[in-house]
């Protein structure tokens, strides 16, 4: 399993890092990225400190860590400086907190993300076709998510971009070690969603990709 969107007590996660960490490597993930919620309050504060930790853990055990950051709920206007910051600050994995269903995000949140040129736009709940097409074209991954909270559009986000060729990755949006998923879970969450073998293996592709361009 690679997972490119978790939490930890940086945001509103359950665990430190190195527990999250450790507790993924238990159950079998190749690799996990350290997302943690932030807007122009504590960016400069989380992602520093994220990268720390991964540096120290990649130096010793096999799992690969990245830090990251989940952009969330940050004025439209500000999301292309803040993704911009986060990769000065050390985030490999740039998230923005898309506009799910189950959050009053701001109009207009998944196309400033996809324009920003964020690595991953996070549940983008109803997004249109304009915006999939974008990502597609800007090489955008939207997020298929097991969090139940922002899950219910998952099969109108695989549909479209289906449709469109736009990349798609599998995270978790894990706040607690109950949330991580194994790799035979992941299978069935994808098969569930109505992907066949070919379509899962390009979701894992696209995560691994992603997991290259961070370590090389």
């Amino acid at each position: 399993m690679i997972d490119l969107h978790t939490h930890t007590l940086f945001s509103d996660g359950e665990l430190l890092p190195s527990e999250l960490v450790r507790r993924a490597e238990v159950i079998g993930y190749k690799a996990i990225a350290l997302a943690d919620h932030a807007d122009s309050s504590n960016i400069d504060l989380i992602v520093p400190r994220l990268a720390k930790v991964c540096k120290i853990l990649n130096k010793y055990w096999k799992i690969r860590a990245i830090p990251g950051v989940e952009i969330t709920h940050a004025p439209v206007q500000e999301i292309k400086g803040l993704v911009k910051l986060a990769r000065k600050l050390g985030a490999k994995i740039v998230v923005v907190h898309g506009e799910t269903v189950s959050e009053p995000v701001i109009k207009g949140t998944n196309r400033a993300a996809i324009e920003a040129r964020c690595d991953i736009l996070s549940h983008p709940g109803h997004i249109t076709k304009e915006d999939v097409s974008l990502a597609k074209k800007l090489g955008v991954c939207l997020e298929l998510t097991t969090r139940k909270s922002h899950s219910i559009t998952n099969k109108h986000v695989y549909r479209l971009a289906s449709r469109i060729g736009a990349k798609l990755v599998l995270n978790t949006d894990s706040h607690g070690p109950e949330n991580l998923i194994s790799d035979a879970q992941a299978g069935r969450f994808l098969k569930n969603l109505g992907l066949d073998n070919a379509s899962i293996k390009k979701v894992y592709n696209n995560s691994a990709k992603l997991v290259s361009a961070c370590l090389s």
